[in-house]
């Protein structure tokens, strides 16, 4: 049987911050790093089905490709090594964050701030 508690007290702290334009540009631009990585992990799970990058890069998987005449357009084969090229966006992430935490402990936030901003900008003028 379930028990709920309410507790009413008048001692809370009230914290008389208001939100102005700036806190709300603060989290729409966050929010917007968050869409970045996923649009970064869709273009890259869409870029593993181009016939070119699979026969530079993995071509036992595009022969199998080649071979196979029951392809469904849902999952087209199984790799573990070309799966794991999409995963390593994951595992890159979780490695710059404990990097990130350590900078951002030694240094400050704006700091580690602008060199997540410059790398992020750097990555993208390379892939164009």
């Amino acid at each position: 049987m379930a028990v709920a508690v309410a507790i009413n007290s008048s001692e809370g702290l009230h914290y008389n911050g208001k939100v102005t334009w700036l806190v709300a540009l603060s989290c729409i631009i966050a929010a917007s790093g968050g869409l970045l990585f996923g649009y970064d992990t869709g273009v890259t799970g869409g870029v593993t089905s181009m016939e070119s990058f699979l026969k530079k890069f993995f071509p036992g998987v595009y022969i199998q490709m080649k071979e196979d005449t029951n392809l469904s357009n849902y999952c087209k084969f199984d790799s573990q090594l070309l799966t794991s090229f999409t995963s390593s966006l994951y595992i890159s992430c979780l490695i710059a964050s404990f990097l990130a935490a350590s900078v951002t402990r030694d240094y400050g936030r704006k700091p580690s701030i602008i060199i997540g901003g410059v790398a992020f900008l750097f990555g993208a003028v390379l892939g164009g």
